[in-house]
């Protein structure tokens, strides 16, 4: 497994990490979760990404891998959905972080991210200080925002976070020039989201509706040269991009998940390739947008 420093702090992460929002799903068993969240760390995989949304995810790390939590670095995201707390509001980011150590049973939770919460919010600063709060109180080791586009810009411009969490892929390069070059030159650690732009080559016809539909238009529109494997090629360009520390990735199938590492270890992709597909974003841009 391929580790790097993550930004200025003292952490160091697999670069590929594990999206835990699928195992959260109820209609996964127990069983299954728990075999899937110790396969990934016996796969050397160290970083465990989740979020107070992702219905029992931080509940099953808790039960399944909290008694090897010396193992792996934890990321969540607070911000919302607590009965009694408005959402966005200072005490709703104490409350969440004091659930999350609760349900996943550890007395620190590594990264905590404000999740996708709007600009206005950022700005008021309320949510930040409460953030803050948290490290002081030696529950958190780094504050983090997860967002794309204007938000995720503040963020960086802020010097008020740590890491930052944000779609990059083929189909999703906005920031690679702006945010996260800015990100990278002040030691803000950078954990890439869907990597693999939801899959847009599944589909023969444009998927209307689907949550893969903006990005297979502009895999379309970017008429990039046929592939003999596209999850190779997706994977490859956004865990070597610049500035990406870690990418993570989310799946209940295991066969996958080896699959995933072994494409890394082939390490970056050709860099005429790699120039070509950078390039071809650049000029069919129509004023695409960080997706969400």
């Amino acid at each position: 497994m391929i580790y790097r420093k993550f930004g200025n702090t003292e952490i160091k992460v697999s670069a590929l990490g594990f999206g835990a929002g699928e195992i959260g799903d109820y209609a996964v068993s127990e069983n299954d979760a728990e075999k899937i969240l110790n396969t990934v760390l016996d796969l050397e995989i160290n970083l465990i990404d989740t979020a107070r949304g992702y219905y029992a995810s931080e509940e099953r790390i808790g039960k399944y891998i909290s008694y090897r939590r010396k193992e792996f670095i934890l990321s969540t995201k607070v911000g919302y959905g607590i009965e009694g707390y408005a959402d966005w509001s200072y005490d709703i980011i104490l409350a969440g972080v004091d659930n999350a150590l609760r349900l996943m049973k550890t007395d620190y939770i590594d990264i905590v991210h404000l999740h996708s919460c709007d600009l206005n919010t950022l700005q008021r600063g309320e949510v930040i200080e409460a953030l803050n709060k948290t490290i002081e109180q030696g529950k958190v080791r780094v504050a983090a925002y997860s967002g794309e586009n204007e938000e995720l810009k503040f963020a960086v411009d802020s010097n008020s976070f740590g890491s930052i969490q944000t779609s990059i892929n083929i189909c999703d390069q906005i920031d690679l020039d702006g945010s996260i070059k800015l990100a990278k030159e002040k030691g803000i650690g950078v954990i890439a989201k869907r990597p693999i732009a939801n899959a847009p080559w599944r589909f023969n016809e444009r998927p209307v509706g689907h949550y893969c539909e903006e990005y297979w238009h502009r895999w379309k529109t970017m008429n990039l040269p046929e592939q003999k494997n596209w999850l190779d090629t997706f994977l490859r360009f956004t865990v070597f991009a610049n500035g990406v520390d870690t990418a993570i990735v989310g799946t209940t199938n295991i066969e996958h998940l080896k699959s995933n590492i072994k494409i890394i270890e082939e390490g970056p992709l050709d860099e005429e390739l790699n120039n070509f597909i950078f390039q071809s974003f650049k000029t069919h841009d129509q004023n695409w947008r960080g997706e969400v």
